[in-house]
This record gives C-alpha cells, sequence and structure tokens, in this order.
C-alpha cells in the first residue's frame, strides 16, 4: 500500500501546501470572497426554453450575489465547452419540473458560510421527522428535475457551501443526448471526465432516486459535506466508478438507501487511471436500510479492482458494515483501512459489522475491540462466517451532543434527516483521541479559493466527521 500511494501523495502535498501559504496572504476568510463579476446573468425573467425551437438554454457569465433565477420547466441549461458558469455567494437557482443543468465547460457555484448557494425546486415542504413520511409520499425521493450532469468535457465542476435538493428524475433521450451521459440515468450528480475535476466542500444533498452522486470517472476532493435522505430502494450515495481518483473526507450521511461511500474500478476507459480513493473521517447513520437487494451495504465499500484507504469512519446502526468485496475483488494488495468505529442498537445490526461473505480483514484499531478477551470476534472465527456479535450491542456509546442512542420508537430506516439532531461529540466520547492521523489525503485536483479546493482538511485526532476542536464538517 506505501509503495503505491504514499510517494504520489507526498508530492501533491508539497505543492498543495506551497500554494496554501500563498493564499493566506491574499484573503484571510476564503470562504466569504467574492470574485468581481463578468458577463452578468440577467434575473428580470426565467432562463427559458419556449421560443428556441428546443429544450436547450445556453447559459455563461456570472450570477450574482443575493440574486435568485430560474429555469422554465423541460428546459436543459447548457454551459458550452468553452464557457463558464460563476455562481457568487448568495445565489438561488430554482429548476423547473423536468430541466437540468448541464455543464460542458466550467460549472462554480462559489457559495459562503454566510450566504450559501441554493439549488433547488421552490414551494416544498420538508417533512424530516422520523415517521413524518413514507418514502413513496415524500417529495425528497421523487426526482422533481434531471440534476447536474459534468459531461465528458466538463473540466472543472465545483460546489461549495451549496445546497442541491430534490433532483434523480430520469434524464430521457434529449438530455442525455446533450450531455453524453447515456439514456436513463436518475442521478442528482453525475460527474463523466477522468481529466476532468470534481469538487464538492461544505455542501448539502438533499434527496434522490438512484445513486445521488455517480462519478463515472474523475479527479475529486469531497470534504466536510452533508448527505440526507439519499436513493429511494437502492443507489450509492458517493459511487466512485472506474478511472475515479482523490478523496472522501468528513462527510455527514444520514437515511442513505445503501453505501454512503463507494470505490469500484468498474468500467475503467482507456488511458484513465485505476480508481484510487483515500476515504477517511466520514460519519454514517442509518444506511442501507431502504436498499431491496439482499447484501448490499450501508456506509464503505471497496470492490472490483479499486484501491485506496478508510480510516477514522463512524457508523451508526448501518444495515451492514465496511465492505470489501471478494468478488468481484477489491484491490486488496493495494488497500489499507483501520480506526474505524460501529454502534448497534441490535443484535441483528452487531452481527452484521463484518458482513457475512466479505472479506474484511478485523484490525486491533477499531472499536469495539477484535480481541477474543472481549468476545467481539470468538477465537474459532472466520473471515467471512457468522459471528455472534451479543457482546458489543450498545457498547461504546459515541456521545453525541444531541441524537437519541439506543434509537427510539421509530424503526432505523425513519432517522434519514438531520433536523435537529447533532452528531459533535462530548468531551468524554470514547471516539476522542482514536484517529490515525499519519495518513493522508490523495489530492489530485487544483488547489485554489475559487476554481479548486478551498480546504484539504488533513485527517483528525478524533474519529468521525466532527472534531472536538471545532475542526472537520462544519454543519
Amino acid at each position: 500500500m506505501k509503495k503505491y500511494i504514499i510517494p504520489v501523495i507526498c508530492i501533491l502535498m508539497a505543492a498543495a501546501f506551497s500554494g496554501c501559504q500563498k493564499w493566506k496572504g491574499e484573503h484571510t476568510d476564503i470562504y466569504t470572497y467574492t470574485p468581481p463579476a463578468a458577463n452578468p446573468v440577467s434575473d428580470k425573467a426565467p432562463l427559458s426554453c419556449s421560443t428556441s425551437g428546443s429544450t436547450v438554454i445556453p447559459v455563461k457569465g456570472t450570477m450574482l450575489s443575493g440574486k435568485t433565477y430560474s429555469v422554465e420547466d423541460g428546459c436543459d441549461l447548457v454551459i458550452n465547452p468553452t464557457d463558464t458558469l460563476l455562481m457568487q455567494p448568495g445565489v438561488t437557482l430554482n429548476m423547473g419540473a423536468g430541466s437540468s443543468l448541464i455543464a460542458l465547460g466550467t460549472l462554480v457555484s462559489n457559495g459562503s458560510k454566510d450566504q450559501p448557494n441554493w439549488i433547488t425546486v421552490p414551494g416544498i415542504v420538508k417533512n424530516d421527522a422520523p415517521g413524518g413520511l413514507t418514502a413513496a409520499a415524500d417529495p425528497a425521493y421523487a426526482g422533481k428535475w434531471k440534476g447536474i450532469i459534468g459531461g465528458p468535457t466538463c473540466n472543472l465542476l465545483v460546489l461549495r457551501w451549496t445546497h442541491v435538493e430534490y433532483a434523480g428524475l430520469t434524464e430521457g433521450k434529449a438530455t442525455s443526448t446533450i450531455a453524453g451521459s447515456g439514456t436513463g440515468n436518475q442521478y442528482s450528480i453525475l460527474f463523466a471526465n477522468y481529466n476532468g475535476n470534481f469538487i464538492m466542500e461544505d455542501s448539502w444533498l438533499y434527496g434522490g432516486v438512484d445513486d445521488p452522486i455517480r462519478i463515472s470517472a474523475g479527479k475529486i476532493a469531497i470534504f466536510r459535506n452533508t448527505f440526507e435522505k439519499n436513493g429511494v430502494s437502492g443507489g450509492d450515495c458517493l459511487n466512485a466508478k472506474g478511472g475515479t481518483v482523490g478523496t472522501m473526507a468528513y462527510n455527514m450521511f444520514i437515511g442513505t438507501a445503501t453505501n454512503g461511500q463507494k470505490a469500484s474500478n468498474k468500467g475503467q476507459a482507456t488511458g484513465a487511471p485505476q480508481t484510487n480513493i483515500v476515504m477517511y473521517n466520514n460519519t454514517f447513520v442509518s444506511g442501507g436500510y431502504r436498499q431491496v437487494q439482499s447484501g448490499r451495504g450501508g456506509c464503505i465499500n471497496f470492490e472490483e479492482g479499486a484501491a485506496g484507504m478508510y480510516y477514522n469512519n463512524v457508523a451508526i446502526n448501518c444495515r451492514f458494515g465496511y465492505r470489501v468485496v471478494g468478488s468481484p475483488v477489491a484491490d486488496v494488495a493495494h488497500l489499507s483501512y483501520g480506526n474505524n468505529y460501529q454502534w448497534a442498537d441490535s443484535l441483528s445490526v452487531a452481527n452484521q459489522f463484518y458482513p457475512t461473505g466479505y472479506i474484511t480483514q478485523p484490525q486491533s484499531t477499531d472499536i469495539p475491540s477484535i480481541t477474543t478477551s472481549a468476545k467481539y470476534l470468538p477465537a474459532n472465527y472466520t473471515l467471512g462466517s457468522i459471528y455472534d456479535g451479543s457482546d458489543v450491542v450498545q457498547k461504546n456509546n459515541p456521545m453525541f451532543l444531541n441524537f437519541p442512542l439506543p434509537t427510539v420508537g421509530h424503526p432505523l430506516y425513519q432517522y434519514s434527516a438531520i433536523g435537529n439532531y447533532n452528531f459533535h461529540l462530548l468531551a468524554s466520547s470514547p471516539l476522542i483521541g482514536k484517529g490515525n492521523t499519519t495518513i493522508k489525503p490523495l489530492i489530485t485536483v487544483p488547489l485554489d479559493k475559487i476554481y479548486g479546493l478551498s480546504d484539504a482538511t488533513l485527517p483528525g485526532i478524533d474519529l468521525g466527521a466532527y472534531q472536538l476542536n471545532g475542526s472537520g464538517n462544519q454543519h
């Protein structure tokens, strides 16, 4: 593993941090910097395709801070290959029914902590309390518009402090032809250029139908985001396929249909790199319960020739634990992991901490302990077989600031949105100080306050997405 990844990381990180020092002198707060406007996009009337004879609306320039823009129903808002659309902080982009946002060039949604951007559908009332609505009745899962599509010529797609909501409607032939994405996709966000860069940081993805985010290929940096109610009856929230390289870190997942994060080398194109994803300090809650197929996971999954690492993650009441797949086998020669935590309300969940039929190797740094004295794994345990996890049920409570453990009053799948819960750690949490800080992110994207990744947060000393010192996920 070290021979494969570490030399590349060291070179990249050296370049990254030298750049960071330069930017600190330019802008003290990288999240509130607003670039000057160029070619302002008018907000005086809806962006319409009704008079063009097609569904296409070409768009480029700058959407201005504080403005609200609307896309007409059924229209494809298209950024052409040589064009750029920049959304300043505080922009709202209301998507019409059946519309889409297709980036064939550059899309940068540069929201800020104080002025986040919204790409949404107006007039929908959320009902996020456990037991509030079934998936069939909840608009979060309805697919009101088609989503953001980073096509095969998209060189840069940045979502920073941006809410993306209610997407996932089937693309249809016209949209998929324009985007070069394949008919029938139901993804909230699709990125499909292994030479391009997809950056998502400090953002929110709410709702979705199939894979909320499908990365067919690309250089990625996905840091400090929150994912709620993702997928109806299947779909991995962050599904990285062949030719995807980069980092997923400090992300918060609650109520995903299947895995929160998946890495696979399936579909690797000629000239594209092997899938290699570094994952650390992510938190997964109540994942996997809407998946209708058996044996599917709820937190992290490596399969089919994918390399990488996963450390410092937290899984709470996920249907299945961390999965390293043996058929088709992950690249286990270049895969490492450890310092991962799991909690189970019940024996049925605890028995799947290491799912039956998978080749995940228990690590001495995991919590609960794998020592035979703790009876977490019996002395005669055979890798991949069923074991009795009764001794770890409701043990090592993570001590979140506000979340009921064991959960009460509702099935686990109904815990699917953040609501008023708070997953920061109390000072007495057993997750404090258990992280591995020697690993490094794999940074393959530009580091830039606007046109790149603004903050490559390093692995934390505490497990999960929220650090006791206030770093990590900022939501």
